[in-house]
Order: structure tokens, then sequence, then C-alpha cells
């Protein structure tokens, strides 16, 4: 018995080896080679597994910064909106930009209650639109000018003597303000006395003492003497210089330091348009008694 069974174990252990041979493995490592091949292989599920749950990780730390870039984005864009509606909000109350005001106003309401990509991306363009209509408008006056029966007007925010006046003036193409008319003056003069400044005006007696004389060589009319305040011109210590002062004109020392008004043409727009930028006409201040 026993030796008829040695064969047949034989033939069952050469069928094994056939099996394993088909799938791979050599002879010598028997079984040992397969446990050794699925070692490796819970190996290779770890290292996948942890390669999926970093990608995982990458993904989701990119949302926070997508959504930072999309903050900064929205952010940017509601700023760009402040700046050009304060700038807007510097011209004249009067002027026809105050539709374009009333429209900042609601666009920079949207992007704050409407945080949605589209809604920002409508706004952004009309925005941009809006920039460009702007840019396209008249302006007759340089930004911090005023504007005012065809001319510009400049009120200075620092303080030099008579003469360096004039040239600051001459620097930016302008002159030290020459007046030419009733209402100009009662205009000028309300703008001096709201601001409470003593402001230098191109008018002086220099050339001949007593005879006032404007910066462009033109007289001053007799017309014009009832602005001077009470008492004025005095010449007490060589005034020679006029400025405004309170609700009328005074003489003082040409060598102070004081504010002064720049004056110049300007640009030429529409009649309706100059309608609107110009303020409202003073009310004619009653001579000084």
């Amino acid at each position: 018995m026993s030796d008829s069974k040695e064969p047949r174990l034989q033939q069952l252990g050469l069928l094994e080896e056939e099996q394993l041979r088909g799938l791979g493995f050599r002879q010598t490592r028997g079984y040992k080679s397969l446990a050794g091949c699925l070692g490796h292989g819970v190996l290779v599920l770890q290292l996948l597994s942890f390669t999926l749950l970093a990608g995982l990780f990458v993904q989701v730390s990119k949302v926070p910064s997508s959504i930072s870039q999309e903050q900064s984005r929205q952010d940017s864009i509601y700023q760009n909106l402040t700046q050009l509606k304060a700038a807007v909000g510097e011209l004249s109350e009067k002027s026809k930009l105050q539709e374009i005001y009333q429209e900042l106003t609601q666009l920079k309401a949207a992007v704050s209650e409407l945080p949605e990509k589209s809604k920002q991306q409508e706004i952004y363009q009309e925005l941009t639109q809006l920039k460009a209509a702007v840019k396209r408008l008249c302006h007759p006056c340089p930004w911090e000018w005023t504007f005012f029966q065809g001319n510009c007007y400049f009120i200075s925010n620092s303080q030099r003597n008579w003469h360096d006046s004039i040239t600051a003036c001459q620097e930016v193409g302008a002159q030290l303000v020459v007046i030419k008319s009733a209402e100009e003056q009662n205009f000028l003069q309300l703008q001096s006395s709201r601001s409470n400044r003593f402001t230098w005006m191109g008018l002086s007696d220099l050339n001949q003492e007593g005879t006032w004389q404007w910066v462009d060589g033109s007289p001053l009319l007799p017309s014009f003497k009832q602005y001077w305040n009470r008492g004025e011109p005095n010449n007490v210590g060589e005034e020679d210089c006029a400025e405004f002062s309170g609700n009328g004109w005074n003489d003082d020392k040409c060598n102070l330091a004081k504010f002064w008004i720049c004056k110049k043409s300007a640009a030429s727009c529409s009649r309706d348009e100059e309608q609107f930028l110009s303020p409202a006409p003073a009310t004619p201040n009653p001579p000084p008694a």
C-alpha cells in the first residue's frame, strides 16, 4: 500500500508545482513566496490609501484659498466703488453728475448685499462703463477748483506773501484773482468769509500810493471802492496790498503770509453743463457803512 501511495503523492506534488508555476512562483520558494507577495500587496494598499488621503487633504486645503481669493476680489471692487464715489461726490452739488453719484450709491449697496459671483461680475462691468463715462464728461475746471460764470477759482490751503502768491498762480497757468463784476465780488467774498481766512487778491497800490491797480494793469473802478471795509484803505505802516477780510476788503503789508485765490478761464463745455456746474448767484452784500 505504501508503495502505491508514494507515486500518487508525487503526482499530486507535481500537479501543485505546475499550478504554482502557472501563477508565477518558483518551486524552491513554495508557499513562502505566495505569502511574501501577499505581504507586499498589503503594503501597496496602505501606500495607495495614504496617497488618496493626501490628495483629498490638498483639495480641501485649496477651498479656503479659493474663498480668500474671491473675498479679496470682492473687497477690491468695493474699494474702487468707494473711491470713485468720493471723487464724484467732491464735484459741485448742482452738477448733472448727481445722477452718477446716485448710481454709485446703488452699486455700492448691491456689492455689499449680493455676494454671488455672477452679480459681482455684472456690477464690475457697470462700474467699468461708469468710469469711462466720467472720463468723457467735460471738466471745465481742474479738481479742487471751483467753477463760476466761465472761470475757475482756486483758494489755497497754505500761505504766502503777496508777491509769492502771484508766482504760485502763474505756476498753474492762472492769475492772482482780478475782480471784474459785482457778482464775482460777491461770490469770492462769500468763499473767503465762509473759510474765515484773510486772503490775497490781485490788487495793490505799489506803483503809486493811493492809486489801486490790478495785476493785469487795469485800474480799480470807482464802483468797486464800496467794497473796502470801513476806514480802509488806511495805509498804516506801508500797507500796499489788498486782501479779503471779513465782509469786505482791507489793505495790509505785502510781505505778510496769507492765503490766496487764483483765477483762470474755464475749459469750453456746453451751455447746459455750465449751468449745472455754476453755483447759485450770491446775494449782493450791502456796501460797508
